[in-house]
């Protein structure tokens, strides 16, 4: 019998949402449920090497800029992921400090969603 997989926290639901989520539950949600998104925090000539489908790309480095356009998102679940886990981290970190209290990363990055979920997606 598998375990069932926890549906994405609502933006107004932090009771015990850890700041990190694996590359299984990510890839369930993908396909299951729409009430989060899936932001790529790295550089843009990285999302050209690989990109996971429907990743909303907004870089770390451009952070202040492209921030703005987290406000469409208030009432969805963030999770945000890099190459290996620990820009989103940071970036996962400075969202929950700012109005975004689910917000998670996904534990490994893109890197590990290439050698789990998608093997299409090339490594780098």
């Amino acid at each position: 019998m598998s375990t069932p997989v926890p549906k994405p926290a609502s933006n107004t639901d932090s009771t015990n949402v850890p700041i990190e989520v694996d590359v299984q539950t990510v890839s369930q949600w993908k396909e299951n449920t729409d009430d989060w998104v899936l932001i790529d925090c790295r550089e843009e000539r990285e999302f050209e090497i690989a990109s996971i489908e429907g990743a909303m790309l907004l870089p770390m480095s451009q952070w202040q800029e492209v921030s703005s356009k987290l406000e469409t998102l208030r009432d969805k679940h963030l999770v945000v992921h890099c190459h290996h886990g620990g820009r989103s981290m940071r970036v996962a970190d400075w969202l929950r400090a700012n109005g975004f209290p689910t917000a998670q990363s996904m534990a490994g990055g893109i890197d590990v969603w290439s050698q789990t979920i998608d093997e299409s997606i090339p490594r780098y």
